[in-house]
C-alpha cells in the first residue's frame, strides 16, 4: 500500500513540478508574434520615428538579413549617418566635426560576428550561430511577471581581449512577449553598468509584431511606421570621401 501511494504521489506531482523549457518560451514567442517561418523569411525592415533625448529627434533605421544597415538622424535640419555597415565597411558621423568616420576592425568583427548574425532576431535558430540560450527563472519586471532568459552571443574584442557577450530577456509570462533587455556595458565611461532596454505597444506589421516604443538610458524612442521588406538606396550605404 505504502509502494502505491508513492507511485501516486509521483504521478500526480510531476506536472505540478515541471519547468519551462527555454525553446517552449522561444516557442511560444515566435507563434505570437508572427509566426518562425515568417520570421525566417524576412529580408530587411525599416524603422521610422523619434527618439526624445531632451529634444525631439527624427530617425530612420533600416536593417536586412545580408547585414546592411544604417540610422539616420535628422538633428537640427541636417542628416547624421551612424552605425552604417554595407556589406564590408563599418562607419558613422561624427557629431563634432560631421566628417565620416571608419569603425575600427575590432569594432567591424565585433558587429559582423554577433549583429549581422542576429537579424531579425537573435533567438531564430540561434544555436546554428554559435548562440547559446539559457531559461534562468522566473522574475518580476516592471509589475509583470517574467521568465528570464540568458542569451549568450559570440565573444566579442575589447581592446584586444575577448569578452563575453551576455543579454538578458524578460519574456511576460502571459503572452510570451519580451518586455525588456539588459546587458552588461563592456567598454567606456559607463562599462560595468547594465543597460536596460523596455519594449512596449506591439503592432502588427506584415504579419509580424513589433514593439512601436522602446525606452533605454534616458532615451525614448518610438515608432511612427515600420516597413517590411523596403527597396535601399544602396547609395546611401556608402561612406563619402573625406
Amino acid at each position: 500500500m505504502k509502494r502505491i501511494l508513492t507511485i501516486l504521489f509521483i504521478t500526480f506531482s510531476v506536472p505540478f513540478f515541471a519547468q519551462i523549457t527555454v525553446d517552449e518560451i522561444l516557442n511560444k514567442y515566435f507563434e505570437n508574434s508572427g509566426g518562425k517561418e515568417n520570421w525566417e523569411n524576412l529580408n530587411g525592415v525599416k524603422f521610422t520615428g523619434k527618439a526624445n533625448v531632451g529634444m525631439e529627434v527624427p530617425f530612420e533605421t533600416v536593417q536586412t538579413k545580408d547585414g546592411l544597415t544604417y540610422t539616420k538622424i535628422n538633428l537640427q535640419g541636417k542628416d547624421i549617418m551612424q552605425n552604417v555597415f554595407d556589406g564590408t565597411k563599418l562607419w558613422s558621423t561624427n557629431f563634432m566635426t560631421q566628417t565620416p568616420e571608419e569603425a575600427t576592425a575590432e569594432q567591424t568583427q565585433n558587429f559582423i560576428k554577433n549583429d549581422k548574425q542576429g537579424f531579425p532576431s537573435p533567438f531564430i535558430n540561434y544555436d546554428s550561430k554559435g548562440f547559446k540560450v539559457e531559461y534562468v527563472g522566473e522574475e518580476t519586471k516592471e509589475g509583470t511577471a517574467c521568465y528570464k532568459v540568458k542569451l549568450t552571443q559570440n565573444p566579442i574584442m575589447i581592446d584586444g581581449v575577448e569578452t563575453p557577450s551576455i543579454q538578458f530577456y524578460y519574456f511576460d509570462k502571459d503572452n510570451f512577449m519580451p518586455i525588456m533587455s539588459e546587458i552588461e556595458i563592456p567598454a567606456g565611461p559607463m562599462k560595468g553598468q547594465l543597460a536596460l532596454t523596455s519594449m512596449s505597444d506591439y503592432q502588427e506589421f506584415g504579419g509580424l509584431f513589433f514593439p512601436m516604443s522602446l525606452s533605454m538610458q534616458g532615451a525614448a524612442l518610438t515608432f511612427d511606421k515600420i516597413e517590411i521588406n523596403p527597396t535601399i538606396d544602396s547609395t546611401i550605404l556608402t561612406m563619402p570621401a573625406q
